[in-house]
């Protein structure tokens, strides 16, 4: 019988919505009255022994310096002391990577779990766990240990759903970037396909294009030719959602010794640096997740999709997942899940089914994160880098060698470059396949160049060492998707000169207020408003305002009027250019300068000031009136309150090309803007006889509005100072509040 096309495919989904039998409802009873799961026959006693093992010195910042004395007992210590910290942002991360969230926040989070799950699946984790290294399960245990003795020793504590956490479900979360490549997924689309008429509509806040902030960060590596002592310096600077990752520091005496960022409910060091070395990661532009369109072809009641002149069977699983109905009681709704060799189907195009392929090695991704904090040198980093597990993260380097390197995602793979991977390609088509991972030494990458810089700052590769950087003619066009940046432009404007560099010119760099997007785009702005014809109305009503920016020196600070109107006129703009669908191809900025014209440019600052004037009362207002940091609450999703405290915050959006970011804006009921990302953790550190650092954690250490520690780095956040870190035990004298046992 010949194959016949199948239009209209995803139609015949199979699904189905059941009540939950008798004992998943009295669990859920369980669950939602906050009862934790008992501990097994045995258990305390092992968790007694493990926190005996394990000592937890809390600093003046309320910072945890866990020591154990195996690399296992400093896993304990340091899951506990982050459940101390903030219980709730750890369970958090778990309910996303394990496809748990409406559980927890009910039928609208379904989609969110269905796309967890298409990548996620328990039985395949725990089959993961038990197959992994002695080591790495040994790992794994004591995660799963400190999180369970935690929620023993605090019954007052009630998890919102996972009762009880086991050894596995660290395989569902193993690197520390936010938002995985799972996220890639488009929700919408995926629900169009699985889902049915009737369903609760997306849990999405629609957003101004503006007030969406450029997730990354920024990483400099300094070479001792252009520092003051000789020793290598590096600026580790996440820009992410505020609040994301702990600050603390791991060691044992099995030789474990690490500092930095935790990203809740990790146990491993995930931006940081240990007594020899240290390693900054930035979210890359390369294309490490690709889409396949399938041909879907129906053959005797089952489904096919094309493979050159084959047909292969599409692969099904049945996913279910549960979510809270709104009587507190659990329901579930199974899915019949379609996966092709490329990966799970996510949505359909035209008659196409499409398919997504990413990185999914969990163990061999999991081992790279933890081995990497105790390589010493840039030998032994490259030697863990050969896991070629890390797929999201470029990452910048240096060690008291005096080695420094910028190096791009170990996990790129290797494909046909006729092919243009930005959009789908024929999955029908053998030559589209994945070719393997990209071999290290084809990387675009640099090592110690001549220059003595290297950063990045989630722009290509091809300036990250001025013109030591790779070469972009002599790679595939996949190595980057996104280009060059105003940050990146920025740090080169910084570091093409830089020489005597210390932990304060460092700093100094970090917080530079320079705006190169705006020195790009203000003096196209003041050029329309002087061509205007000499009895235009704009001219009378901009006179002021123009003439405001005329002599602005692209300078970010809290007494800056510059800054407001600026900022105000280049958010409306981009909203206004983000309107078109005519300018493929072509960057945003390139827009606002060319394409967008006098017209909708002068139209832009108008409303800008008119905002102003309606919202401050004039369109001459100080930066720092506007742009606030406030923390109010412990909650992940913060309420603003322009009654309420709060400090001004001299830097902007990173998207104006200042390192130090911060995304800000109007949120219901305010006038004034309030950040909830950009700059959360920066660190500077230099490698010298004794590693010394300075760093900084937007707010605070502690979760807990009651805690001394819960805002007590909001000033120094705001105006970039830097407290020292205590690294070394003896810095510790003077400086510590606590000294105790996991329980104690």
């Amino acid at each position: 019988m010949p194959a016949i096309q199948f239009a209209g495919a995803h139609a015949p989904v199979r699904r189905s919505i059941r009540r939950l039998a008798v004992f998943a409802v009295l669990a859920a009873l369980l669950w939602s009255a906050g009862v934790h799961a008992q501990p097994a026959h045995g258990e305390q006693a092992r968790w007694q022994r493990r926190a005996q093992a394990v000592t937890i010195t809390r600093d003046d910042w309320g910072i945890a310096h866990v020591h154990g004395r195996t690399d296992a007992d400093a896993v304990f210590g340091m899951i506990y002391a982050q459940a101390e910290d903030d219980f709730n942002r750890v369970e958090h991360n778990y309910l996303l990577s394990l496809g748990r969230m409406a559980e927890a926040e009910g039928e609208s989070a379904i989609w969110l779990d269905l796309r967890q799950k298409l990548f996620i699946d328990p039985e395949v984790l725990k089959r993961d766990y038990a197959a992994s290294p002695g080591w790495l399960r040994a790992l794994m245990d004591a995660w799963a240990d400190g999180l369970n003795a935690y929620l023993a020793d605090h019954p007052q504590v009630h998890p919102r759903v996972i009762t009880r956490f086991e050894p596995w479900m660290a395989l569902s979360f193993t690197e520390g970037s936010i938002g995985g490549d799972i996220e890639r997924v488009q929700l919408d689309g995926l629900k169009a396909f699985y889902g049915k008429a009737g369903d609760a509509p997306l849990a999405q806040v629609q957003m101004r294009p503006s007030w969406i902030e450029p997730t990354g960060s920024n990483g400099i590596a300094i070479a001792p030719s252009r520092t003051i002592d000789g020793h290598a310096l590096l600026l580790i600077n996440p820009h992410t959602s505020f609040f994301f990752r702990s600050e603390l520091q791991m060691s044992s005496d099995a030789g474990l010794d690490a500092y930095g960022a935790v990203t809740w409910g990790q146990f491993f060091v995930y931006q940081g640096f240990n007594r020899h070395a240290g390693w900054m990661h930035t979210s890359t532009g390369a294309d490490v997740v690709d889409e396949f369109a399938e041909t879907i072809v129906r053959q005797d009641g089952k489904l096919f999709y094309r493979y050159g002149k084959a047909l292969r069977p599409v692969r099904t699983r049945q996913i279910t997942v549960p979510y809270k109905r709104v009587d507190g009681t659990l329901e579930q709704r199974t899915f019949t899940a379609y996966f092709t060799h490329h990966g799970p189907i996510v949505r359909s195009l035209g008659d196409k089914w499409i398919a997504m392929a990413l990185m999914n090695t969990p163990v061999p991704a999991l081992q790279q994160s933890w081995l990497r904090t105790k390589a010493d040198d840039y030998a032994s980093y490259m030697q863990v880098a050969r896991f070629q597990a890390n797929s999201s993260n470029n990452t910048l380097f240096a060690d008291d060698k005096g080695e420094i390197a910028y190096l791009h995602p170990q996990f790129v793979p290797k494909r046909d470059d006729r092919f243009d991977y930005t959009k789908p390609v024929d999955g029908a088509d053998p030559a589209t396949d994945w070719q393997g991972p990209t071999p290290l030494e084809d990387l675009p990458q640099v090592v110690n160049p001549p220059n003595g810089w290297a950063f990045n700052t989630n722009d290509w590769p091809y300036s990250a060492a001025g013109p030591y950087s790779p070469k972009r003619a002599d790679f595939p066009r996949y190595m980057d998707t996104v280009g060059e940046n105003p940050r990146g432009v920025n740090a080169t404007r910084l570091l093409t000169d830089i020489s005597n560099v210390t932990l304060p010119s460092l700093i100094t760099v970090a917080f530079d207020p320079y705006l190169p997007a705006f020195a790009r785009q203000v003096p196209v702005l003041v050029a329309d408003y002087d061509a205007l014809a000499a009895d235009d109305p704009l001219r009378a009503k901009l006179a002021g305002q123009i003439e405001l920016l005329r002599h602005w020196d692209y300078r970010w600070g809290v007494a800056s009027m510059p800054t407001s109107l600026a900022v105000f006129w280049g958010d409306t703009l981009w909203d206004e250019v983000r309107k078109d669908d005519t300018f493929e191809g072509i960057s945003i900025y390139d827009a606002m300068a060319d394409q967008a014209g006098p017209q909708r440019r002068l139209a832009a600052l108008v409303e800008a000031s008119d905002r102003l004037e309606q919202d401050f009362g004039s369109w001459g207002v100080p930066w720092g009136e506007i742009n606030r940091f406030q923390r109010n609450d412990g909650a992940i999703v913060q309420t603003f309150d322009d009654a309420k405290p709060s400090i001004p915050v001299p830097f902007v959006s990173s998207r104006w090309g200042s390192l130090a970011s911060f995304g800000a804006h109007r949120w219901p009921g305010t006038k004034r803007y309030y950040g909830t990302s950009g700059n959360s953790f920066v660190a500077v550190v230099e490698f010298g006889p004794k590693v010394r650092a300075r760093a900084i954690t937007a707010g605070g250490e502690s979760g807990h509005p009651d805690s001394p520690h819960f805002n007590d780095e909001a000033e120094r956040y705001t105006t970039g100072n830097l407290r020292t870190v205590y690294f070394w035990p003896e810095q510790l004298k003077g400086h510590t509040e606590r000294v105790y046992h996991p329980g104690e």
